[in-house]
């Protein structure tokens, strides 16, 4: 009895954050129907045992894990021709016995942004990217019944980032009804770009085996529950269809598509080093504030400690096992608050018996999404660019698509956990 209730714990998390979302609805009455909401559900079980349980379609996910490795090598040739030994290249002197060759993330890693960055401009401008976009705006259409222009920008979601997903829909703005508009907005939150999904995985790479198959399955569940999450905080349909003689995300030419897409890479590359230095250093600042409170439990006050018993109870109804909730706690407040890479850089950094394989997994999956305060931000700025005229509009769902953004993630984790018998 007890391994059955473990086994289907996630079922309380996924009713839970239903009805979190239906309460925070603009209008309870207009919810959309059970067949619908039961549907969504559906599919993204459907998917999640298709893409993680049936060997023939996870080995094709699986290969994802070559082609990363290919651009890490390529990328290694890179950053140590430029950064030399911190880049990765032969060390000019000899490590203590011992001792480990330096991992600098800024100069190993994070390159990786800038390469795969360019690399997704040119194959959307070759239109292999937008073939696939389209393939899933069509499979969202059917299966879930939204409208053109959401499908368009689910699709573009799992290789796009929060700052140039909107630019494929841009066209459309201002006449897309505000229940479309803030799925948008949702679908951003829930998942990660194709350009982070590579750095993400390979930082988890020692951790969780074929991390990469899980970055891509884990954006592909979260689209779903998304959409789902949307239709019941703003209810409404909207029908905006796309054409594909509006304009869209476009270069001029290859060599344009590279030029860009590396621009795209750079600041990328330069957000994500400022956003961890000033992450570390306010974190750090809070612990040094916290510490001046009395001990609980024999130890000092941090930040870390209370996302753990803030987001625990929540870990728990996902499915992670009460002894593993705070732990899981603590990252999921990282990622909501701070940022999903923060959290992923401790996950890859938590002793190796932290965590059972199913809590790990499910934790990994309710990561696996850029809803964090930053990224509102980002948000609100990029579409209130693009529609000034909406930017208002924009604002007032920011937080909105935040906390959907993180459900939907939570949800996904909740998934997992159900369909992963151990």
């Amino acid at each position: 009895m007890l391994q059955f209730f473990s086994q289907f714990q996630g079922v309380i998390g996924i009713a839970f954050i239903l009805a979190m979302a239906w309460l925070w609805s603009e209008n309870r009455q207009d919810r959309p129907g059970w067949r619908w909401i039961f549907g969504a559900i559906a599919v993204q079980f459907v998917l999640a045992l298709t893409i993680v349980r049936v060997p023939f379609v996870w080995d094709i996910v699986g290969l994802a894990n070559s082609g990363v490795q290919a651009i890490e090598q390529a990328t290694l040739a890179g950053s140590s021709y430029m950064f030399g030994y911190v880049g990765g290249a032969d060390l000019p002197f000899e490590l203590r016995e011992g001792a480990a060759p330096p991992l600098i993330i800024a100069f190993q890693i994070l390159p990786l942004v800038i390469v795969f960055s360019a690399l997704a401009a040119l194959l959307w401008h070759w239109r292999v990217l937008q073939l696939i976009v389209r393939g899933l705006s069509w499979a969202l259409r059917k299966t879930l019944g939204v409208s053109g222009v959401v499908g368009l920008s689910g699709g573009a979601n799992i290789f796009l980032g929060v700052v140039e997903s909107p630019l494929v829909v841009r066209a459309y703005f201002e006449r897309m009804s505000r229940s479309e508009l803030f799925t948008i907005m949702v679908l951003a939150m829930s998942t990660i770009s194709g350009a982070i999904l590579v750095l993400y995985a390979t930082t988890l790479a020692k951790t969780v085996p074929n991390a990469v198959g899980h970055m891509i399955s884990a954006s592909l569940i979260s689209l779903p529950a998304a959409i789902l999450l949307a239709r019941l905080m703003i209810p409404g349909d909207g029908n905006t269809d796309t054409d594909n003689k509006e304009p869209g995300l476009k270069y001029e030419g290859s060599f344009d598509a590279i030029i860009r897409g590396t621009m795209d890479g750079v600041q990328l590359f330069l957000a994500v080093i400022a956003v961890i230095i000033v992450i570390f250093a306010f974190v750090a600042l809070i612990d040094q504030f916290l510490a001046l409170f009395p001990l609980v439990s024999g130890e000092a006050l941090t930040l870390k400690r209370i996302f753990g018993w803030v987001f625990a109870p929540l870990m728990w109804m996902i499915g992670v096992p009460w002894e593993e909730a705070a732990a899981a706690g603590s990252l999921m407040g990282t990622k909501a608050i701070l940022n999903e890479y923060v959290a992923y850089l401790e996950l890859a950094a938590l002793p190796a018996d932290t965590f059972s394989a199913k809590g790990q997994l499910i934790v990994t999956y309710a990561l696996c999404g850029v809803a964090n305060l930053a990224s509102v931000g980002l948000i609100i700025s990029t579409i209130g660019t693009l529609s000034p005229g909406r930017r208002a509009e924009v604002a007032g769902l920011g937080m909105k698509s935040w906390f959907a953004g993180n459900c939907a993630t939570a949800m996904t984790g909740a998934v997992i956990g159900i369909i992963t018998w151990v």
